[in-house]
């Protein structure tokens, strides 16, 4: 009964991590900012939408939210807790796409 239900558990998990590993680097961690800006960062609404801005002014942005140059609600705090290069990989994925 218990290899069963580990199978089962082993079985279910791993669609999931078959496909984090597909998804690139960027895409990863683009996924957290879904929840205000949109699927792939197409806002439907309400926060500025990500998809298609250059790569130079999503990193500049995240610049002034970690200053507190640029106001914020939250960002200010979400924006310090990725470093440098991942800063990076989110501007290029969301770069990248189309607006």
């Amino acid at each position: 009964m218990r290899l069963a239900l580990a199978c089962a558990a082993l079985a279910a998990a791993t669609p999931v991590a078959a496909l984090s590993q597909e998804l690139p680097p960027g895409a990863q961690l683009a996924a957290s900012c879904a929840m205000c800006h949109g699927t792939n960062g197409r806002s439907a609404g309400g926060n500025e939408p990500l998809a298609g801005m250059p790569r130079e002014e999503l990193v500049r942005k995240f610049s002034e939210f970690r200053s507190g140059a640029k106001p914020a609600t939250v960002m200010h705090q979400i924006a310090k807790g990725y470093t440098d290069p991942q800063v990076n990989l989110i501007a290029e994925y969301f770069s990248a796409q189309k607006k």
